[in-house]
């Protein structure tokens, strides 16, 4: 009896299980035909634009090798927002005065950009103690005529460091032939430029085979002037009233050691802290004679 009854309730179960089955494989049958296409990243909307320039100076995009390399920096650079968001704000605060002293100099204002790839247009120090908006080392700093010690560091000085930069551009252009290569040497050194162009006898940036993070720099440069320049096309809005300005200031000369800057700074009718800000090439809490005759020029607010 109970044999009977086993099987009787197996065959019932299994039909079961079979119609149940077949329902279930119709259903998600007809759920397949539902499907629709996903709705594409807007990031995989963009591309690269067909026209790249640096100081005139066109990007070689027919190369394939060369576009592809552009691509890498396009869509890296444009999967952080953020930083681009960052780099369009800090650019109000710094880039009037790059523009003044290229301007000055009769060098082209796309070299600004350089600042941007190398600090992110801020006060930052790497790993191989590169310091500041255009990144010296104190020896290129030093030979540069920036004074770098225990009490200051010119290479944070906007100024100064940006004419530094200017003067280590022009002369890497003057020896290297184009302000592509010289470029390049501002991220490998020119002497180290130079002789990888010589070894490889090539005269121009987009002939040679550099290292890695030089063989990137130019074309992240020219990629990030783009992005910033044209912004608003990927969708990044920033309004003029949102963007980091300059504060207003007044300059005073001292020509004498200060042994107290925070007493200095109440007696010029301003604050401790309104002088490191303001002045981020002053590293402690006194400033020693200044060097040379001009004196130590600091700001202050207006």
């Amino acid at each position: 009896m109970f044999t009977h009854l086993s099987h009787y309730l197996l065959a019932a179960t299994t039909a079961l299980v079979l119609i149940g089955g077949t329902g279930c494989t119709d259903s998600a049958r007809g759920d397949s035909t539902k499907t629709s296409t996903p709705e594409p990243l807007p990031i995989s909307t963009w591309k690269l634009p067909s026209t790249l320039t640096f100081c005139g100076e066109a990007v070689p995009l027919d190369i394939p090798e060369v576009r592809e390399r552009a691509e890498r920096e396009f869509y890296l650079n444009l999967q952080t927002p953020g930083q681009l968001i960052l780099y369009i704000k800090r650019s109000a605060r710094y880039f009037p005065v790059f523009e003044r002293e290229l301007t000055s100099a009769g060098a082209p204002e796309d070299l600004k950009y350089l600042s941007v790839a190398e600090s992110a247009l801020f006060m930052a120090r790497s790993a191989k103690d590169a310091v500041g908006l255009w990144q010296f080392i104190p020896s290129t700093g030093r030979a540069h005529g920036l004074v770098i010690n225990d009490d200051v560091d010119e290479r944070r000085n906007v100024v100064k460091s940006t004419r530094a930069a200017i003067a280590y551009l022009t002369a890497g252009r003057t020896a290297n032939g184009s302000w592509a290569n010289a470029a390049a040497g501002y991220n490998m050194g020119h002497e180290s430029f130079r002789g990888s162009r010589d070894y490889q006898k090539a005269k121009d940036f987009y002939e040679l085979y550099l290292n890695e993070e030089t063989s990137r720099y130019l074309l992240r440069i020219a990629v990030i002037k783009h992005i910033m320049e044209h912004a608003t096309e990927y969708g990044i809005v920033i309004p003029e009233r949102d963007r980091y300005q300059a504060s207003a200031t007044r300059s005073i000369t001292v020509r004498e050691a200060i042994s107290d800057i925070a007493t200095w700074a109440r007696q010029n009718n301003s604050t401790y802290k309104d002088v490191k800000l303001l002045n981020p090439w002053i590293l402690g809490r006194s400033l020693p004679n200044p060097t040379g005759s001009s004196g130590w020029s600091i700001e202050l607010p207006a």
